[in-house]
């Protein structure tokens, strides 16, 4: 077991075997110890963070292997908090992708003069470059085409699998009472180079409120599986 990368919230490592290993720390992204799931930055560490978000990773990971959507899950222990994945290669030097239901976060602070918060949203997809020195910015389908990052119609289908995955989760979590109001995706191509869901679906990386109260992560695991 190799390790070949330190990120802000896990560890990667490479596999004999060709596949991937992730350790999730406790660490979460967000600004002047404050959770930002949107955040380029690691904010503050809680305790448990790493075990809540990959028993919630592995929950939907394994929701989306029953309904047939690629992703690079192969199986997840919750005791030494890895998960195995199949090995991927990113967009460019990566990319995240928004599912947006409510206008909150930076969305809220970039068109803030044309919508008030909370604002219902149509599974609105954003796309944003991963690059921490200009602050992830935003790019549009014409500029990830003409700077070779995807093609056109890779974008349409990263487009469809983000709408339909975070319909996943936001279903999941409606039936819980939880309203998700956005969830950060992140995708890759297999060996093959079709198009797979990479990293984690957890508290860290979406905001969900309850009867209007924004949920703190480590919150939502216990909410959502009590």
């Amino acid at each position: 077991m190799k390790l070949v990368y330190q990120g802000k919230t896990k560890d990667v490592y490479k596999l004999q075997d060709g596949n991937v290993l992730l350790k999730f720390k406790d660490d979460v992204t967000g600004e002047d110890g404050v959770f930002d799931p949107g955040a380029n930055t690691v904010g503050l560490t809680i305790e448990g963070a790493g075990k809540s978000g990959l028993r919630m990773t592995k929950y939907f990971f394994e929701k989306l292997v029953d309904k047939g959507i690629p992703t690079h899950y192969v199986e997840a222990d919750l005791e030494s908090v890895t998960m195995t994945v199949k090995s991927a290669t990113v967009f460019g030097k990566g990319l995240e992708v928004i599912c947006r239901y409510r206008a909150v976060g930076s969305f809220l602070r970039r068109y803030g003069a044309y919508c008030e918060e909370g604002k219902p949203l149509d599974a609105f997809v954003e796309v944003t470059i991963k690059d921490d020195d200009r602050n992830d910015p935003p790019i549009s389908e014409d500029g990830l085409a003409q700077l070779g990052i995807l093609t056109k119609d890779e974008y349409a289908t990263l487009q469809h699998l983000t709408q339909e995955i975070s319909g996943v989760v936001k279903e999941e979590l409606s039936a819980k009472g939880l309203d998700l109001y956005d969830i950060k995706l992140e995708f890759g191509r297999d060996e093959e180079g079709r198009i797979m869901l990479i990293d984690e679906i957890s508290g860290g990386n979406m905001r969900v409120y309850k009867d209007g109260e924004y949920i703190l992560p480590l919150d939502l695991e216990k909410l959502f599986f009590e």
